[in-house]
């Protein structure tokens, strides 16, 4: 992806396209998987915690990233793959692999739709199952 197309995706969600958060947009994708906030520290080193951190919460608010539990009690950050800021619509299942504690998404793993009593309006559900992945089974 280019630039240009980063800044796009950001505009598409509402955000204005800043050099920093296009920094952080492109980290993401680039990833492939869900990064804590460790990874994305150690992988942009031009920008401290705080602005990562707020750039990240902004992301959040304009659907433009998920946040997902991490299976190991931590916080991953995944780029959404949906275009539109008022709704994420490509919710799915994340695997925790328990022995070298990757998050793996299974994209096409929809997440289960589950009744809630009367009431209640979930706004997104976060499924992830653990075990080990393939590459640790061999």
């Amino acid at each position: 992806m280019q630039d240009n197309s980063y800044a796009q995706l950001l505009e598409a969600h509402g955000v204005k396209p800043t050099a920093n958060r296009i920094i952080i947009v492109k980290a993401l994708s680039q990833a492939g998987a869900p990064m804590s906030m460790k990874e994305l520290e150690y992988s942009i080193l031009s920008l401290d915690k705080s602005s990562i951190f707020r750039t990240l919460t902004l992301f959040r608010d304009h659907h433009l990233v998920h946040t997902i539990e991490s299976g190991d009690g931590g916080v991953r950050y995944e780029l959404c793959k949906s275009h539109d800021n008022n709704i994420d619509d490509d919710e799915h299942v994340h695997f925790y692999c328990e022995q070298c504690h990757k998050t793996y998404c299974l994209y096409d793993t929809l997440i289960p739709q589950v009744p809630v009593p009367e009431g209640f309006l979930p706004n997104s559900a976060n499924y992830i199952l653990r075990g080990i992945c393939p590459h640790c089974r061999k």
